[in-house]
């Protein structure tokens, strides 16, 4: 078994230094999170609060009308033990205009269309509060692609997208984020009964001890199978990975002068500040 095991006391200093650091170093003292009750954006929020302190920390809950109603209790635990500000915005009459323009939508657009309306609103809240969008999507999402471009993968800056599930869940129980954040199923709560894990078709244990080989360990697919993991699944993570690669990057701009925005044109994100 491969050893996801981290030092939650030098990550946590590492990543609330990260988040103080790149939100104070462009003349701003507040972040703004979407809360949603899972695991993921409970750590995010609490590592911004340790980092810029609770009255800096606006947490923002946007339920649609089939969200789970254990997402919005879970989420106020958190708020209630951080004493960060808060507020809840519900999506359900933004997004349902969209929805009735083709009544055959899948689930799958509806929930991009969520993600999407969801990260409007934080950025509105930025505005709002002053503070920059702190992102929510650990290393095994961004690795799969399992997130919505220009929705739950939008953000200013993200301290836990270098930690893989496994190790947010870690850092999580030594940063005394509630229990029940932690122990339920990790859902995107898009639709009812919808699991990570069941939309995957693996489940994240399994999936971080391939991926901590194939991208930290540089093994190739043929000696992560002879490390003893099933050919189809190692090649059809092998092959998410590859076909997401293009949600892990900005929009490639053509090249027609010296000095193109992206490659030669590169500067420190506080540069001219």
């Amino acid at each position: 078994m491969t050893n996801l095991s981290i030092n939650t006391n030098l990550a946590r200093e590492i990543l609330t230094g990260f988040v103080k650091s790149e939100i104070t170093r462009i003349g701003i003292s507040r972040a703004v999170i979407g809360l949603s009750g899972g695991i993921d954006s409970a750590l995010s929020c609490a590592l911004a609060a340790e980092a810029l302190g609770a009255e800096n920390v606006l947490a923002v809950r946007m339920p649609y009308k089939s969200s789970s109603k254990d997402s919005l209790e879970h989420a106020q635990l958190l708020i209630d033990q951080l004493g960060i500000q808060s507020v809840t915005i519900e999506i359900t009459e933004m997004v349902e205009p969209l929805f009735k323009l083709d009544p055959n939508m899948s689930a799958m657009r509806k929930g991009n269309i969520m993600a999407r309306e969801r990260m409007i609103v934080l950025y509105d809240q930025s505005e709002v509060f002053k503070g920059l969008v702190v992102g929510t999507s650990n290393k095994t999402e961004i690795l799969l692609g399992y997130s919505t471009l220009y929705g739950d993968s939008a953000s200013a800056l993200n301290p836990i997208g270098d930690l893989y599930k496994a190790q947010v869940r870690q850092l999580s129980r030594a940063m005394n984020i509630p229990a029940p954040i932690i122990d339920k199923p990790p859902s995107a709560d898009l639709w009812e009964g919808q699991t990570d894990e069941k939309e995957l078709g693996f489940t994240y244990e399994e999936v971080d001890e391939l991926l901590y080989l194939l991208v930290d360990q540089r093994y190739s697919p043929l000696e992560a199978i002879e490390a003893g993991f099933d050919k189809t699944f190692v090649e059809a993570v092998t092959r998410r990975i590859q076909r997401n690669q293009f949600k892990r990057m900005l929009p490639p701009v053509a090249k027609i002068s010296n000095r193109t925005i992206g490659y030669d044109f590169l500067y420190l994100r506080d540069w001219g500040t």
